[in-house]
């Protein structure tokens, strides 16, 4: 479908729907046959829209006026104009060589072109000073800092008042709070809840149609988007990580509460909802540590282990045959893995990984309660739990396991490299400082790994 539409310059709202059309027969108690299934997964009886794209404009009036062509026209003069814009860009000072290269362009959108073209806008380098012998650490300058600190907590360039700092002189922890109070920070659950948790995976995620009829991308991204409301929660008013497996509350929209079974919720608006509300009870996490047709404890044992405890557990060997292989899917699951734990070159590591796994049975494999008889599991030093409200407690029990994997994973993304045990003093006196969020930033950005680099 095509249609032109006239519009004025500036950020305009675009809604696109499909009208209501009355229908042409008399609607009656006999219905044809409705599978209610598309390509793309959805149970809609009607017509939807996929996607939208926007192309021009035709036939233009003039430039027009627009936020950013007041952002970048600041002025006539083309100096006044390029050096806002490269110190942006380029996320440091300006100097005069820096003007008089793009000066050289007769045309401002060709000096924009080459500006967005250079590698100093896209790339962030860090260059090692010269001399300096091989594995030698040395600190960061305030510019590189600023723009490691603006990239960790906004996933983009530093803002204008971050790079004045840096030319001052650059307090750490006073603008990581400052900016940890900016509506940017949501980047955080954006961005490393779900790279942390493994959310991304959902968009993998094909629960069987027969089994599952009602999975949709609906339900998908109501999934994501209740974990990341959590998440940003959090950051928003400072309160401990903790809370991520205590709270007594989550967010749900009316998709997501018919999928839980949850009353009186209505419309696409997520609201906060009281009721149990942990990530370990929420149908993202389950669903990614599930397969498309059954529930996983194995997958969730190592998701458990490997996600909130920083314990994960070895690769499997090579060549060991797949569950369904060599045991009968007919077999209740506890079954067929006691039967898998067996063989010798598997029991090592399942018995280490399924009983955290079966202990979150209660969900079904789209995260849903349900009635199972047995949800009794443990861990690996021995303690027995049962239930999610069993690991739950397990987990708040030795706090300081959760945060210090926790803080792994955030200084991870922090770096944009792995964690090595030189890093294990750094990670470990952050956790002794404090378990609220921005107790854990602060301490990450005041770390030697984020203020020092090493040379190859």
């Amino acid at each position: 479908l095509s249609a032109r539409i006239k519009a004025a310059a500036g950020p305009r709202e675009l809604v696109v729907a499909f009208l209501q059309k009355p229908g042409a027969l008399i609607q009656t108690l006999r219905q044809p046959y409705d599978a209610r299934i598309n390509t793309h997964r959805s149970p809609r009886q009607g017509p939807a829209v996929f996607e939208v794209t926007v192309i021009g404009p035709y036939e233009a009036q003039g430039p027009g006026d627009t936020p950013s062509r007041r952002r970048i026209l600041v002025s006539k003069e083309p100096r006044e104009i390029l050096a806002p814009l490269l110190r942006r860009a380029f996320r440091r000072p300006v100097t005069d060589a820096d003007l008089e290269r793009y000066l050289k362009f007769a045309d401002l959108e060709d000096a924009l072109t080459a500006i967005l073209s250079s590698s100093e806008f896209l790339f962030r380098v860090e260059r090692d000073p010269e001399g300096l012998p091989p594995r030698t650490a040395y600190k960061l300058s305030d510019l590189e800092l600023a723009t490691r600190l603006s990239f960790f907590l906004w996933s983009g360039p530093p803002d204008d008042a971050l790079l004045a700092a840096a030319e001052k002189g650059l307090d750490l922890e006073k603008e990581a709070r400052r900016m940890l109070a900016d509506p940017r920070a949501r980047a955080l659950a954006g961005n490393f809840a779900p790279q942390w948790l493994h959310l991304r995976n959902l968009d993998a995620a094909t629960p069987d149609a027969r089994l599952f009829p009602d999975f949709d991308d609906n339900l998908r991204q109501a999934m994501r988007l209740e974990t990341e409301l959590l998440f940003e929660e959090i950051v928003r008013e400072d309160r401990s990580v903790l809370d991520l497996l205590r709270t007594d509350h989550t967010y749900l929209n009316e998709r997501l509460a018919k999928h839980y079974g949850v009353p009186h919720v209505y419309g696409a608006r997520f609201r906060r909802v009281e009721r149990p509300g942990g990530i370990l009870r929420h149908a993202s996490v389950l669903t990614v540590t599930s397969y498309a047709t059954r529930t996983s404890p194995v997958l969730r044992g190592k998701w458990i282990l490997e996600t909130l405890l920083g314990t994960p557990p070895p690769p499997p060997p090579p060549d060991v045959p797949a569950l369904e292989e060599k045991i009968s899917e007919t077999l209740p699951i506890r079954e067929r893995l006691a039967r898998h734990r067996n063989n010798p070159t598997c029991a090592s590591c399942h018995r280490l990984i399924d009983p955290v796994g079966f202990a979150l049975e209660h969900f079904d494999a789209l995260g849903r309660r349900r009635d199972v008889a047995d949800a009794a599991g443990g861990f690996p030093d021995g303690s027995e739990v049962e239930g999610v409200e069993g690991v739950e407690a397990a987990l708040l029990k030795r706090p300081e396991v959760f945060l210090g994997a926790m803080t792994e994973k955030l200084l991870t993304y922090a770096l944009g490299r792995a964690v090595e045990p030189s890093d294990g003093p750094a990670v470990r006196k952050i956790v002794r400082e404090g378990g609220r969020f921005s107790d854990i930033v602060v301490g990450i950005v005041k770390s030697v790994p984020f203020r020092m680099r090493r040379t190859p």
